[in-house]
């Protein structure tokens, strides 16, 4: 009989087309199916007893016939007509709660006639709880639909991720029977179990930003997945789930002791699907239907509070897409628990961020600043305690993971020099902020002090309406003997320094000569002479048996000699250009000594002069100094003094005074 079934639509009614007129309506939501009892009473116990009740119903409820009838023609055409109406009456079912659906009663019924169905991933879960709600079972007809669908499931849906994940997407609508039947279990368990024997380097790749340069790289991964073992698509049906059996799904995950990359892989592929902005290279989700800003809160803090605490996989897309995590957080105001978990999860690998990261914008009506600046300072804090920990904790035979943290130490402080030079050009960034953040870091984060230089140079640039003692303060937090000769040359000129600053740079590179000369001179103290002996005796000390041997290691010797003999030549020169350099320096400190013991003597006359001269409507000894424009009081510089002047424009009058 199936080779003549030709189910046709027409609107909202779906007809089997069997040659035999319909004697049965059974509506499920919206469709009405004309369909015949006697295919579905052959599969479906419910519609055998439903269809067999209606009919028990229709015959008790006949009208009986009047005690007496006419006897002509009249009469007996009433009674062949309501023996036709008989003969023609339909029966109507309605299924308002069908599991599935419109579409599973029609697999359903298909199934029923004896049509060949498909099953599915996506079908089998539905259709399942079809012969169940239809007790379509194996007792009462063999090879039911109930036991052809519990086959597929066991043998084919859950030996795969894959179709795990589709199946249990497919049980969202079905929730209540899909439950108590247990196809929801099931499918979790046997994507936690397959996830768990699965490769891990299988699950880095769907949480990367493949930009048009990586596409061919892509790829080639997802080719080379394929091959592995079909394992390049499960994560996109894994960001099909509602976010219940989602959190269901990573709840069992976690209580396999999955591998923490796999997890953060799932959370972080499933947070880029539905809440936009987390990548800056895709502001909108990758879903097409955005969630409301409440479910969005609800998915983020889903997400933050699952993420591994320990740090899983250390790479730069990892972290970009945890501060991200965060941006989204200050945006929809999440919990303060989740902000701080996952603040302090990025401070276990702030090493990995870059400076565009850092560069959180402030949210808050409270924060003055462009950029979230104690946010910054808190994510350092943690980093900078996880150091500590791991530092305490340290055993024996951890002297590689010293180096490792070292190296990350000045990572980090690689990274805070440049977000302070970033961020120091901020008109409403106080110096007790600015400060605060560029001493957080230890002395042994930064080798040399040359980006910290800079960004004090920039901010007293764009500040230049704090006081000298504010200017001291900033300056402060640089150490002058780790700029280099380049900072130092930079910072000598620099008009927006203090005095005091530029002093010490000065007396700073002076020592840093002197250490070089002196360094020189202990070389100097080796005879010349004895340098080209030295390297002829190296070189003889390999003479062997053969004369050859012996003629190559005098020839080695040779070479070595001049090479000695060139290189002291090349440090005698430049020792002599070093005292000529220190010689000359000498006396250019020695000049401007001078000049100021000058200028302080004519200065201290000056004053006197004005203390006794007349009071006829004159002012004091100030006056001079307000005809010069000079609101302070006049210091002059002392090289042997500890102290130093805090007049700004002292250098620049120095020639007027001659």
């Amino acid at each position: 009989m199936a080779h003549t079934d030709h189910p046709t639509t027409k609107g909202q009614a779906w007809f089997c087309t069997t040659g035999l007129p319909s004697d049965i309506i059974i509506e499920v939501e919206d469709m009405a199916f004309h369909l015949h009892k006697f295919p579905l009473m052959s599969k479906s116990r419910k519609l055998h007893e439903m269809i067999t009740e209606q009919e028990t119903n229709a015959s008790s409820s006949k009208i009986q016939k009047p005690a007496e009838r006419d006897n002509d023609c009249d009469g007996d055409e009433e009674i062949e007509e309501e023996e036709d109406n008989e003969e023609d009456q339909q029966y109507c079912i309605s299924f308002p709660d069908f599991p599935g659906g419109s579409e599973t009663f029609e697999t359903a019924a298909k199934f029923c006639y004896g049509v060949k169905i498909e099953l599915s991933a996506s079908n089998v879960a539905p259709l399942r709880c079809a012969g169940e709600y239809l007790e379509m079972t194996e007792e009462y007809s063999e090879d039911n639909l109930i036991s052809k669908t519990e086959r597929f499931l066991s043998q084919t849906v859950l030996k795969s991720i894959k179709d795990s994940i589709r199946t249990l997407n497919s049980c969202k609508n079905i929730l209540p029977l899909a439950e108590t039947l247990g196809i929801v279990q099931r499918c979790i368990d046997a994507v936690a179990v397959r996830a768990s024997a699965a490769d891990p380097s299988l699950f880095g790749w769907p949480v990367n930003d493949h930009g048009p340069g990586n596409g061919v790289e892509a790829n080639t991964r997802r080719k080379g997945a394929n091959k592995g073992g079909g394992m390049d698509s499960w994560f996109e049906e894994l960001g099909h789930l509602s976010l219940p059996l989602f959190k269901r799904l990573i709840s069992a995950m976690k209580s396999r002791d999955l591998s923490s990359e796999v997890i953060e892989s799932c959370l972080m592929y499933y947070a880029k699907k539905y809440i936009p902005g987390i990548s800056r290279s895709s502001r909108k989700a990758s879903s097409s239907s955005i969630p409301s800003e409440n479910e969005q809160r609800e998915l983020l803090e889903t997400i933050i509070t699952n993420l591994p605490e320990e740090t899983s996989s250390r790479t730069s897309t990892t972290t970009r897409i945890l501060f991200g995590l965060l941006r989204t957080a200050n945006i929809l105001n999440a919990s303060e628990a989740a902000r701080a978990a996952l603040e302090r999860k990025i401070g276990s690998q702030l090493e990995q961020a870059t400076l565009d990261d850092l560069l959180i914008p402030s949210y808050s009506y409270l924060n003055e600043t462009l950029y979230d600046v104690a946010c910054v300072e808190r994510i350092l804090g943690y980093f900078l305690n996880g150091l500590e920990e791991r530092s305490t904790a340290r055993i024996q035979g951890e002297e590689e993971n010293i180096s490792v943290r070292s190296t990350a130490l000045m990572l980090v402080g690689k990274l805070i020099d440049g977000y302070l030079s970033e961020i120091a050009s901020d008109n409403n960034l106080l110096p007790e902020k600015f400060c605060e953040l560029a001493v957080a870091l230890p002395d042994q984060a930064r080798l040399f002090d040359d980006g910290l230089y800079r960004a004090v140079d920039v901010y007293l640039k764009a500040h230049p309406w704090i006081s000298e003692a504010e200017r001291e303060q900033i300056c402060g937090v640089m150490d002058c003997q780790k700029l280099t000769l380049e900072a130092c040359t930079h910072a000598a000129q620099n008009e927006r320094l203090p005095l005091r600053a530029v002093v010490q740079v000065l007396f700073f590179e002076q020592l840093q000569l002197r250490q070089a000369i002196a360094g020189t001179l202990m070389v100097a103290d080796v005879n010349p002479e004895e340098i080209p002996r030295l390297s002829i005796m190296d070189g003889r000390e390999g003479e062997g048996e053969g004369g050859e041997q012996e003629e190559t290691t005098g020839v080695v010797g040779m070479a070595r000699a001049q090479e000695g003999s060139s290189t002291w030549r090349k440090t005698v020169r430049e020792n002599q250009v070093l005292r000529l350099d220190m010689d000359s320096m000498r006396t250019r400190v020695q000049e401007l000594e001078r000049e100021c013991s000058s200028m302080k003597k004519v200065i201290q006359k000056i004053d006197k002069v004005g203390k006794h001269g007349s009071n006829g409507g004159r002012e004091g000894g100030g006056g001079w100094r307000k005809k010069l424009g000079c609101k302070f009081k006049t210091q002059v510089c002392d090289s042997h003094e500890p102290t130093v002047v805090e007049a700004k424009k002292g250098r620049g009058h120095r020639h007027q005074h001659q």
